[in-house]
């Protein structure tokens, strides 16, 4: 295993993860008026509704979709399916998904770019990280096609080794890497790219998210007497 693989699976994970929560931290605490969602859909609201609601569902269900089969231990499933049973639930489920996502992550890339207002009122930053989504998203989908030659799970067992690993601060996280497909290490380091860069983009406002909404009082407006 060459000291380059170990950087970029064993060291770079731990460089990416400490620029995001350290990143994010300082940005909050520092650039208040900055961490927002940048909104631009009064500059131009066409088909935005139908794009952002693909992007976003699809891009939600990818992110808790690895995030439980990544960081869910085999033994944990194993006496209800098998890991080559679950690779299919992956497949079938973040296909979908990941469909949903590149499609709606295309049309607003190609509306960032595109459209006059949006493009001026868009910063470099926010290009390049809906840029990296969909580059992400797609190498995802490409992942189906080798994983649909090796559907006895054993390749997924290795990814979620290795993510389990570097969560849990686990030594040679790097080493069940070796050996697995090219296409696999490109979706993973764009990936931790993406985690990388998280603090200086758009997208903290993932950290705001409304959830108090949910669980709030109902607010009681009246007329003026």
């Amino acid at each position: 295993m060459s000291y380059f693989h170990t950087l970029l699976f064993g060291l770079y994970p731990y460089l990416a993860g400490s620029v995001f929560l350290i990143g994010s931290l300082l940005r909050f605490d520092h650039g208040q008026y900055t961490w927002k969602t940048g909104s631009s859909q009064m500059l131009s609201s066409s088909r935005m509704r139908l794009a952002s609601n693909l992007f976003h569902i699809g891009i939600l269900v990818i992110f808790f979709g690895h995030l439980v089969g990544l960081l869910t231990p085999h033994w944990v499933y194993a006496p209800f399916m098998s890991a080559g049973t679950k690779q299919v639930i992956a497949i079938l489920i973040g296909g979908i998904a990941g469909v949903m996502c590149l499609v709606g992550g295309a049309m607003l890339a190609w509306r960032r770019l595109t459209n006059a207002r949006v493009k001026a009122s868009s910063s470099p930053m926010d290009t390049v990280i809906i840029l990296l989504l969909v580059v992400q998203v797609t190498l995802g989908l490409l992942t189906i096609i080798p994983a649909l030659g090796h559907l006895d799970g054993g390749v997924m067992l290795r990814l979620a080794h290795w993510a389990q690993a570097i969560v849990f601060f686990q030594g040679g996280a790097a080493d069940y890497l070796v050996g697995i497909g090219w296409i696999y290490k490109l979706h993973i380091f764009v990936g931790l790219t993406i985690v990388l860069v998280f603090p200086f983009t758009r997208l903290v406002h993932v950290w705001s998210a409304p959830l108090g909404y949910i669980a709030r009082r109902y607010q009681i407006v009246r007329r003026r007497a």
